[in-house]
Formats: C-alpha cells, structure tokens, sequence
C-alpha cells in the first residue's frame, strides 16, 4: 500500500517537473492575461476604451502590414495620374478604391489599425454602458470602423461623407449578419437552457473554459446574484477570474438589482 501511494506521489509531482514547454508558456499566458483583465475591469471607461483601442489598433496594423507585403506588387501596377490630369470623377474613386485595398505595407497598416482600433474601441465603451454584448452593439462598432475606413482609405467618390456612412452602414450589415449566423449556430443544448446568462457573462470574460465548473457546482442562471467568493472558490475557481465575476455582478444592474431585493 505505502508502495502504491509513493507511486501516486510521483506521477503528481512528476508531470511539474517534466511539462511540456509550450503547456508552461500558454499556462503564463492566460495568468497573465487574466491578471490584465483583472486590472482593465478596474479602470474608468476612458482607460479602459483607450487600452482595448491601443492594443486592438496595434494588432490591426500587425495584421495590415503582413497583408501589405502580399500586395505591394500589384499596387505598384496602378498607375499615379498626373496632378492636372482631368479623369471622370468614377474613374478617380475607382483607382482611388483600388490602391486602397492593394496598397503597400505602410497603406495597408494604417487601414487595418483604424478598422480594428476603432470597432474595439467602440465595442468596449458600449459593453460598459449597456452591460452586453449584442447584435446592436456589433453593428455600431461595425459602422463606426467602416465610416473611419473610408475616410482613411480615402474610399469612394469625391463626396467624404456620403461615403462614410455608405461604407459604415454596408460593414454593420455585414457584421450583424455574422453576429446573427454566430448566435444561431452557437445555440446551447435544450438542457443547458439553465446556464444561458452564466455562458454569456463567462464568454465576455472569456472565462468560457470554467462553465463546467458552475456545472458542476450547480451554479445556475438564477445564482448569479447570490454568488460569493466562497461559493466559487468551491467549484474550483481561481482567484483571478473569481475577481473577474464578482465585478462583473456587480457592475451588472439586472444582476445587482435581483441581488438587493434578495437581501
């Protein structure tokens, strides 16, 4: 028997020090990544849009600059009309869409950060006001980062404005119509029907990993306001993203108003 536990003991203590690199580096990163949530969810909105703005932006660019490199030969074909030149003003907003979407790296990186910038930023701030996350507030970010491409990009004919709200209307449409196909693809299980509101708050917290967590403590929609710290820690929850949902109940007024009449 004392054989058979100091062979359990091992392969515990073994896998820590034998794992594998790449499990370690993941594992440093969603600690660290939840620690920054953690800190984010702290901040006043002004913080916040302008971090998730920053960060979405400077991804956005990474994006644009690799997409430019795979572009730069085929904008080097359009031709650069000279200044007094009197092209057909279609002509012009045709060239001008074309070395748009074919421009160098620079161009290319510009157009990406302001895309993913600005419908990151948009997003953040109207999570925060509304407390959700939904097809309305999609489309608003959708509409915000294609009326600022379009000024970016230069995009369309010679009429700016007409062309930002043409431009953002057809990116809100495009992205409500992926957000719908999303939902209706990602419906959960009739007997999962419990877990609708826990699912949603763990997805923007993206803390999707521990649902079976509450599964498994039981912990329903209908708990949600009465969830403490030690209930969580029960259902082997972290202390970070403990944090992250206690905050999040209590920044949500549905949430906080149900906890306060129970009280």
């Amino acid at each position: 028997m004392e054989q058979g536990k100091q062979g359990v003991m091992v392969a515990k203590v073994l896998p820590q020090h034998l794992q594998n690199p790449i499990e370690q580096l993941q594992g440093r990163f969603k600690e660290l990544e939840t620690r920054f949530r953690v800190w984010l969810s702290r901040q006043s909105l002004a913080v916040e849009a302008a971090v998730v703005t920053t960060t979405s932006a400077a991804q956005g660019a990474a994006i644009g600059a690799f997409m430019g490199t795979l572009t730069a030969d085929s904008a080097a074909t359009f031709p650069t009309p000279p200044p007094n030149a009197s092209l057909n003003p279609q002509a012009m907003a045709s060239l001008k869409q074309a070395q748009a979407l074919s421009g160098g790296p620079l161009i290319q990186a510009r157009n990406f950060a302001v895309m993913t910038g600005v419908n990151a930023g948009i997003s953040c701030v109207l999570k925060r006001l509304r407390g959700k996350e939904d097809v309305q507030s999609s489309m608003a970010a959708a509409f915000g980062s294609g009326a600022m491409f379009s000024l970016v990009s230069g995009m369309g004919g010679p009429n700016q404005a007409a062309n930002a709200v043409t431009s953002g209307l057809f990116f809100a449409l495009v992205q409500g119509g992926l957000f719908q196909i999303g939902q209706k693809f990602s419906q959960p299980p009739a007997e999962d029907i419990h877990y609708i509101k826990t699912r949603s708050m763990l997805q923007n917290l993206g803390l999707q990993s521990y649902e079976k967590n509450f599964k498994r403590g039981l912990l329903t929609d209908n708990t949600l306001p009465l969830l403490t710290d030690s209930a969580l820690r029960d259902v082997k929850i972290p202390p970070g993203p403990r944090l992250l949902i206690l905050d999040h109940i209590e920044r949500d007024t549905d949430l906080k108003e149900k906890r306060g009449s129970r009280r």
